[in-house]
């Protein structure tokens, strides 16, 4: 790809000095050469599980969730063994014991999850997902190792007021004007439509929904969503009088979600990974450390909202 990405530009559009410098990239646009031969690239490389019936296609090509990774964990069980930490984890309401049998049957889940006639059982096989805070941050470890796990809490300071600043850089809508209001910490007025929204952190991760780009288009690709469509298909905020299974009942959202319980958007009790008309409880109580755990779900549907 980078010996591709280097050949010299088509004979029309060279030029010298700034010209050619534009020619290769131009920021304010973001067209120019590069950005054209790396949509070419993309398009040629990019992989269609459809028109593959290899497994060995996926792994080579897929990325992302769907990609099976090499991982050295030691004293994994085995076939029955394996079978009887399940049963153990199903009836023990100890902790420890409940990690630990968790990490001893890491490799057979992660054959489950990347199965795609078992991927579906996973919650049903270990229903400990659903009311053990931190086991989706343990699994998430044991695959990618602690220095990565902990990556963007560590640089999120770094991180925000780059993001922010980015944002502000964009064609301004009164969406995009609230966010930044609130990621900046200003308060924002209540209006007919319009109630005070998320805290500054959750408000700085929704601006990422206004300054990635959108992928390329294709035939076979369905149309664009707003950004106030795509937020709704990122985060959603309950009321913690309402019932949680009331609003499961009703959900019709195929990709796992953020669910927000609480008072209002700025006093969250809880957080929950909603999928599958299921709730995973988060273990971290602040709206950083949800969304950090959201993507660090490592399962083939949550692939939908990140292609």
């Amino acid at each position: 790809m980078r010996r591709q990405s280097m050949r010299a530009p088509p004979a029309n559009k060279r030029g010298t000095g700034r010209q050619l410098i534009e020619h290769f990239y131009d920021a304010q646009s973001g067209s120019g050469f590069l950005a054209w031969r790396l949509k070419t690239i993309q398009r040629k490389t990019k992989f269609h599980p459809e028109s593959s019936s290899s497994p060995k296609a996926a792994v080579v090509m897929g990325g992302g969730p769907t990609l099976v990774r090499d991982n050295s964990q030691e004293d994994q069980l085995q076939d029955e063994q394996c079978k009887e930490a399940i049963s153990l984890m199903t009836h023990t309401n100890e902790r420890d014991t409940i990690f630990q049998k968790m990490q001893e049957t890491f490799h057979f889940r992660q054959g489950l999850i990347h199965n795609p006639e078992t991927s579906a059982s996973v919650l049903s096989m270990f229903p400990r997902l659903l009311d053990t805070k931190g086991l989706v941050l343990q699994d998430f470890s044991l695959l990618f190792g602690a220095e990565t796990a902990a990556r963007l809490l560590e640089r999120w300071p770094s991180y925000k007021p780059k993001l922010i600043k980015e944002a502000a850089a964009l064609v301004q809508t009164p969406l995009l004007q609230r966010l930044l209001q609130s990621a900046r910490g200003e308060q924002v007025e209540s209006s007919a439509d319009y109630h005070p929204g998320w805290d500054s952190d959750m408000s700085t991760l929704l601006l990422l929904l206004h300054i990635l780009s959108p992928q390329p288009a294709g035939r076979k690709r369905g149309h664009k969503i707003s950004a106030r469509d795509a937020i709704d298909h990122l985060v959603v905020f309950h009321k913690s009088c309402q019932s949680l299974d009331e609003h499961l009942d009703s959900d019709e959202r195929q990709q796992p979600y953020l669910l927000a319980s609480g008072t209002t958007k700025r006093a969250i009790s809880a957080f929950y990974i909603a999928m599958d008309k299921k709730l995973i409880p988060c273990q971290g109580n602040t709206s950083l450390a949800a969304f950090d755990e959201l993507f660090k779900m490592d399962v083939p549907p949550l692939s939908k909202l990140l292609t």
